[in-house]
């Protein structure tokens, strides 16, 4: 049986999530199976754990299972459970997830996963309320409600073949699709500020300085595509890279894994150069065309946007390098990249 995260929490303030909370709370009540559709990230457990909760079956077990977890041929073995000597390594009886959950929730996460033979199983569990371990005759009387979740569109694949509609038909007395964080408009400022006075409140931190304008801004724009659990990483690794807690977080990374070493790929091998080492990337200066100059202002200021360029360039669009190419401070260079109106064609690149 795993338990669920007690720390998270569903937070929102837009009508979108609302809406969506509003229709959970709803569900709850009822003691029937519930779908629960979204993207990665979005709290498809959350919601699950919500309406446990809020069910009458609250008291009772909440047992979630990961269906892409476990290899095809033990996910019977975990949802109904076997006899001893059932199979191979099988040594004694054990109960399955059913069992484990009755008188309470079942979750399945990543439903869209199961096999052809385990959703005829489940199907047969759901309709008379009985199911069989491996290895015995004996039918076992549970008392369970089906919560499923999944990121996949399960009618296309019903018209595909690839998962069974009267599984379908059973399942779906509510869906409940959630709403990815980039339609929840106003959201992002609430939770990056509830996972950064989090992640400051561990660090030990006096009091929590908040972002500066430019990190939410950024924040705000970005498009999220691993929806609150990118947000939360985001956010707690900005808050524990910044080095001064009392001011304002000015660095928003939304790629950990951007680095002028970064692999080309699977197996690439190194490529080995010769040269001298150094601590920081260089930088190309490109200098002006010799002409005449005309406008003193105009010169001096194509001169500085060239060298941002080639700079953000050189050093794979991560500011901080930038900044530390160009002896520059952080805030020095957002100001320049504002002033050239490159900001947003750094973001472009990230």
């Amino acid at each position: 049986m795993r338990v669920m995260d007690r720390e998270n929490q569903s937070i929102g303030q837009s009508t979108a999530f609302l809406d969506t909370i509003e229709r959970v709370s709803r569900a709850a009540a009822l003691n029937r199976p519930v779908l629960v559709i979204g993207e990665r990230g979005t709290g498809k457990e959350l919601v699950a754990e919500r309406l446990h909760r809020l069910s009458a079956r609250w008291s009772g077990p909440l047992v979630v299972m990961n269906c892409a977890a476990l290899p095809e041929t033990l996910i019977e073995a975990e949802l109904f459970g076997h006899e001893a000597g059932a199979f191979t390594g099988a040594s004694r009886a054990r109960p399955g997830r059913f069992e484990e959950a009755d008188g309470g929730t079942l979750f399945l996460d990543e439903l869209g996963t199961l096999s052809s033979g385990a959703q005829e199983r489940l199907l047969r569990a759901i309709e008379y309320g009985e199911v069989t371990r491996i290895g015995s005759n004996r039918q076992i009387r549970v008392d369970v409600r089906i919560v499923a979740a999944t990121n996949e569109n399960l009618p296309q694949m019903v018209d595909r073949g690839r998962f069974r509609a009267d599984l379908l038909d059973r399942l779906s007395f509510e869906v409940l699709t959630l709403p990815p964080l980039r339609a929840r408009d106003g959201d992002v400022p609430v939770l990056a500020d509830y996972f950064g006075r989090r992640m400051a409140s561990e660090l030990g931190w006096p009091h929590w300085p908040g972002f500066s304008a430019d990190a939410a801004e950024a924040l705000r724009h970005y498009s999220w595509p691993g929806n609150v659990r990118e947000l939360r990483n985001v956010v707690e690794r900005a808050v524990y890279r910044w080095d001064d807690p009392e001011t304002a977080i000015g660095d928003i990374d939304f790629d950990p894994f951007a680095s002028p070493w970064q692999p080309v790929g699977e197996g690439a091998r190194p490529k080995v150069e010769a040269r001298a080492p150094e601590a920081d990337l260089p930088v190309t200066i490109v200098m002006p065309p010799a002409e005449p100059c005309t406008d003193f202002r105009a010169a001096t200021a194509a001169y500085e946007r060239q060298l941002l360029e080639n700079a953000l360039r050189d050093c794979r669009y991560n500011q901080r390098m930038t900044a530390k190419a160009l002896a520059l401070t952080y805030d020095q260079l957002r100001h320049a990249l504002r002033r050239h109106e490159l900001l947003q064609v750094e973001q472009k690149a990230e």
